[in-house]
């Protein structure tokens, strides 16, 4: 009998790290740099897009620079906020993630941000946290579309039905649903709605293995 969950696909971005804030002072920094404005309204319009979509709507807002060159701008600076303040875990975030690890189940990082961000946040983890990340700029569509999610399953050798998914964004978690994982949503920035398609936690907090367990093992029985 196939182990439940078979792997755990977890969101960087609001999910594990609270950097949301960080990209919208870089998004705001930038347009301003360009006379234009940015409010906080304006980047929650973001949250849990592709960095390439983001970029895009900056060009709208007066940045006249090309994409790749917005999107290297954002990331250097939110990679330059962790450097000097730190990386701001979300509550039981890490401590899940341990769990996981503990129970020798498959993790992957799947995220819209680009490799070297992702790789910056895993190396701040003081454990071995992930099998394969699947990073921003290794897929042609972004969150959400569901390809980023199939091949983190893939990449493990796992059925994505079988594994969780958890994300803290409206396009992250119609990405893990697409993909036809067991997908939690956990709010943060923006609220989620409650669906049959998807669980909602208030908070990763106090959550470990058994909790996860328990929800792939009802999620199959639904299906």
């Amino acid at each position: 009998m196939t182990q439940l969950p078979a792997a755990v696909l977890f969101d960087m971005d609001g999910t594990l790290v609270d950097t949301e804030p960080y990209w919208m002072i870089a998004e705001s920094e930038l347009v301003h740099s360009w006379g234009g404005t940015w409010t906080h309204d304006d980047g929650l319009t973001l949250v849990g897009n592709g960095l390439e979509v983001s970029a895009a709507v900056l060009q709208s807002r007066g940045v006249d620079l090309d994409i790749a060159t917005i999107i290297n701008k954002l990331t250097d600076r939110v990679t330059e906020q962790l450097a000097e303040v730190g990386v701001p875990w979300r509550p039981g975030a890490q401590e899940l993630l341990r769990s996981v690890r503990d129970a020798r189940i498959p993790t992957a990082l799947v995220t819209m941000s680009f490799r070297r961000m992702a790789e910056q946040i895993a190396s701040y983890i003081p454990f071995e946290p992930f099998d394969t990340i699947v990073a921003g700029d290794e897929v042609e569509n972004p969150k959400p579309h569901p390809e980023a999610y199939l091949a983190a399953a893939q990449r493990l050798g796992v059925q994505a039905s079988a594994a969780v998914a958890i994300e803290d964004s409206l396009g992250g978690l119609a990405a893990a649903v697409a993909a036809g994982t067991i997908a939690i949503g956990v709010p943060h920035m923006v609220p989620l709605p409650e669906s049959g398609d998807h669980t909602i936690w208030p908070t990763l907090d106090g959550r470990t293995i058994e909790d996860l367990r328990a929800l792939a093992e009802q999620r199959a029985g639904d299906r």
